[in-house]
């Protein structure tokens, strides 16, 4: 597994270069970011390092899943336990699972009792663009951004009225359908989607009942997952000035699991408004509120054995004014209450409130950016925290830019690390970060690359202790790491290409576990991604890789390294019509991200798709 990573590596490496030598054989790609600043900019002009996978990326992977998708892209390291619909944990340069900040349509979606967004219940299809921004974003976003801050925007719809459906089918018993409709005219749009996704499963986990190893149970069978979801949006421009727009998303789901809870029931539901009014050019006034829920039936067998419901309800006004040219401040007010309401865990308190106040400042003076950013958040629970950023961006000869930026971010206890029943400690301390980006990129006519290297430190951070089964605080964290990214296309061929190093690291003085690497994150991970067309048929390829982790803070369960290669095909029989086939995990590789939960072999998977063009 070592030997397939550092190839991985190297061929990663390798078209690099490439880059910077075909600058006349592709054409520029200029997207459009609107996380890093909470205001739309050219994905370029980011300070904080950031990266766009667009609704055509998306079909073009034929990822059969979010955690798909973004495995092995720059800073992710993403843990699975035991196939699709299983709880999936990402970490974001090395910090906590729950300390990225996910948004569905800018609403909140982490939930109130384990601080995690449930990714492995957000379907594919109802995605049109995922943004990712790597680094703490607390003085914009508030608790839980200290890794970084990933928005999940769902399908748009734009032009004339039109279809599209796609089915398919797989190994594992894998079937699959979804669909929608939706369009625009002169002043409005709007849009509708339903997908469902069921596979029998794999057996997710080989766990030992005597030892509790793993799930804590011997259970070789299937374990399956459903999952059907629904959205729904649209949007009015009530004049020249007033626009209002409104979208809906819900997903249901069965899962299987193996262990004492071996079948959840589980709904995500996520709604949002907006309200904007722009009278002019310099100044745009955007109101928005929204609600997350997240609920669970657990059982054993047909036995219920209890449940768990977080709400979670945020508002917030931003204003947004041109002082200048180039000079853009903003100003804004977010609240947001977390609720337990009708959760079976007893825990000693089940709600709270938050108050942020904000102030942002973007300027742009001849070849120099500059982005300041202060926020004071008023917690129910925990008081107030200040954080904030600065951060400076240079244009320089050649298509070179150089970034630099220094942020601060905080992150209260969950409900959960707080008052979990069996590990839950209610006197933990609010975790705080400072962290440090330095970076390099330049981009020509359709080619890129960048680097960038960081370093975080984290006082007071929240994790398990497995040997005393509960939660903990570690005094002192320091994280460093680099990630080097480059994407061109060359005679053709469209080849995207990312490695990060990460390296996590327990600072506390006198501990046990001084300068072991925090649990669950590898230190190197590459992803290489190519495709080409020829003609009505179009091929990809997409490697992944990932080095050795430990998954306990002892560094006493080694997981080692592995590598997977996916294959995919897809062939336009007609303008509207197209057959995709892919295969997984090509070589059959038996690898584990979590210790005793197991991952998919080769699984083949193949698809119709009715898109009118």
């Amino acid at each position: 597994m070592k030997l397939q990573t550092r190839i991985l590596s190297l061929a990663v490496l390798s078209t690099l270069p490439l880059m910077a030598a075909a600058q006349d054989e592709a054409t520029a790609l200029d997207q459009v970011l609107v996380t890093a600043t909470r205001t739309p900019i050219a994905l370029q002009d980011s300070i904080s390092p950031a990266q766009v996978i667009d609704r055509a990326e998306i079909e073009r992977s034929q990822a059969p899943s979010l955690q798909d998708l973004l495995r092995g892209r720059a800073g992710i390291n993403l843990n699975n336990s035991g196939g699709l619909g299983k709880q999936s944990s990402l970490f974001l340069r090395g910090t906590n699972s729950a300390h990225t900040l996910v948004l569905v349509d800018g609403v909140r979606i982490n939930t109130g009792d384990l601080g995690l967004a449930m990714l492995q219940d957000l379907p594919l299809a109802q995605i049109e663009r995922v943004e990712i921004v790597r680094g703490p974003q607390s003085s914009l976003y508030g608790a839980d951004a200290i890794g970084g801050v990933i928005q999940i925007f769902t399908r748009r719809n734009a032009g004339q009225f039109a279809p599209h459906l796609q089915l398919g089918a797989g190994s594992n018993g894998l079937r699959e359908a979804s669909g929608g409709f939706g369009g625009s005219g002169e002043r409005g749009w709007f849009g509708t989607d339903i997908a469902y996704q069921h596979t029998d499963g794999i057996n997710a986990c080989r766990g030992n009942p005597i030892t509790f190893a793993g799930c804590g149970a011997d259970e070789p069978d299937r374990d399956g997952y459903r999952n059907l979801s629904m959205s729904l949006r649209g949007g009015y421009a009530l004049g020249d000035a007033w626009h209002v727009e409104g979208t809906a998303l819900r997903a249901e789901g069965e899962n299987h699991y193996d262990g004492y809870y071996n079948y959840s029931e589980t709904l995500q539901q996520v709604l949002g408004g907006k309200v904007r009014y722009t009278p002019g050019a310099r100044f745009n006034l955007t109101v928005s509120a929204g609600r997350a829920d997240n609920e669970s039936q657990n059982y054993n067998g047909s036995t219920w054995l209890g449940a768990a419901q977080t709400h979670r309800d945020t508002a917030s006004v931003q204003a947004d004014i041109g002082v200048a040219e180039g000079q853009l401040l903003s100003a804004g007010v977010d609240w947001s209450q977390e609720n337990l309401d009708g959760s079976s865990a007893g825990y000693g308190v089940d709600s709270r409130d938050n108050t942020g106040v904000f102030v942002q400042y973007q300027g742009r003076f001849g070849a120099h950016h500059l982005q300041a950013n202060v926020r004071n958040d008023d917690n129910e629970q925990f008081g107030n925290h200040t954080t904030g950023s600065l951060g400076w961006g240079m244009e320089l000869d050649g298509g070179f830019r150089l970034n630099a930026s220094y942020g601060s971010a905080f992150k209260a206890p969950t409900f959960s690390d707080l008052y979990d029943p069996w590990s839950g400690v209610p006197t933990l301390d609010p975790e705080t970060s400072r962290s440090a980006n330095l970076g390099i990129a330049q981009q020509g006519d359709g080619w890129r690359w960048g680097l960038d290297v960081y370093e975080t430190r984290i006082d007071d951070l929240i994790t398990y202790d497995a040997t005393t089964f509960m939660m903990s605080q570690v005094e002192k964290a320091r994280i460093r790491g680099a990630e080097l990214t480059g994407a061109i296309t060359v005679a053709g061929v469209d080849i995207s290409a990312q490695l990060s190093h990460t390296d996590p690291r327990n600072r506390t003085d006198g501990s046990a576990q001084f300068d072991n690497w925090l649990a669950r994150r590898a230190q190197n991970t590459a992803r290489l991604d190519i495709d080409r067309r020829f003609g009505d048929f179009r091929a990809g390829i997409t490697a992944n890789g990932a080095g050795k982790r430990y998954d306990d803070a002892a560094n006493t369960v080694r997981l080692g390294g592995y590598g997977t290669v996916d294959l995919r095909l897809e062939y336009a029989i007609s303008r509207d019509w197209s057959v995709l086939g892919r295969v997984s995990n090509l070589f059959d590789r038996d690898y584990e991200t979590v210790a005793w939960y197991n991952q998919p072999g080769r699984e083949y998977r193949l698809s119709v798709r009715y898109q009118p063009n």
